[in-house]
């Protein structure tokens, strides 16, 4: 099976970004299923109906979700009724979405499941441990797959080196800056951060102005998100279709070709 993971997917120049690069990338990966975060899709915070429809139009599969998942109040209108995405089991509210899902690929049941990490992040009520002991004792399937939404890489290695075996894959998001320690651990695919599909010229997709104001000055500032040529980032994993296990990761950058900086 072959599985294509897509970074944050940072407001408009991200989606277009998408939605040029992934026709190339089916024909390349011939990926069976493609996971995405959309949890900065709408303005750089949070996702739309609208928008959750595009991104599947495209061909993504599951759209998994992380800190800003109810930053649009449209989120409440449709969560319920949106079964490819997935939302931080561990976050709250938690009376809104699911955040296991199951899809059947190629006859294979493949679970894929959405936690927030412990460290500098709000509303996070349970470890992210914690959270996935629960999941595992409840869910049964062939392949699963973790996109844990975090700060530290710490928190994500060792989550990756704790769960090995018991899942099949442990992509990072949240950060907006690829590792470059994709690596398979005990059969396990894992990267602490697919880094994002945003502006290139921006502070993790973000206007590099207003970022640099916030940070010198007492000025407020909004949250705009950077307009222009934009970055590609995500990793594609190979799994072996009798043990289950990954046996090729490619980490994916794809950076605009032209650059005015």
């Amino acid at each position: 099976m072959n599985v294509l993971f897509i970074g944050d997917i940072v407001g408009k120049a991200g989606r277009l970004c998408v939605k040029e690069h992934l026709p190339k990338l089916k024909q390349r990966y011939q990926p069976d299923l493609i996971i995405a975060n959309g949890e900065n899709a709408a303005h750089g915070k949070g996702i739309t109906k609208r928008i959750y429809q595009e991104l599947l139009d495209q061909g993504i599969d599951m759209i998994t979700m992380g800190n800003h998942t109810f930053s649009k109040n449209d989120i409440y209108s449709f969560i319920h009724e949106a079964d490819r995405m997935v939302r931080p089991a561990n976050m709250e509210p938690l009376d809104y979405g699911i955040s296991t899902r199951i899809l059947e690929v190629n006859g294979v049941q493949v679970a894929i499941s959405n936690l927030c990490g412990e460290i500098f992040m709000n509303h996070v009520v349970e470890s992210p441990f914690v959270s996935m002991e629960k999941i595992l004792n409840e869910v049964k399937a062939d392949l699963h797959f973790v996109d844990l939404h975090g700060e530290t890489t710490s928190e994500k290695v060792a989550f990756t080196y704790h769960f090995a075996k018991r899942v099949h894959a442990v992509v990072g998001t949240h950060t907006h800056i690829q590792t470059a320690d994709e690596r398979i651990v005990y059969g396990t695919a894992a990267i602490s951060d697919l880094g994002m599909c945003g502006a290139y010229t921006s502070v993790l997709g973000r206007d590099v102005d207003e970022v640099i104001t916030r940070f010198t000055s007492d000025v407020k500032t909004r949250y705009t998100v950077a307009e222009g040529a934009a970055i590609f980032c995500g990793l594609f994993v190979r799994f072996d279709e009798t043990t289950k296990r990954a046996t090729q990761v490619e980490r994916i950058q794809i950076r605009p070709e032209h650059i005015e900086e």
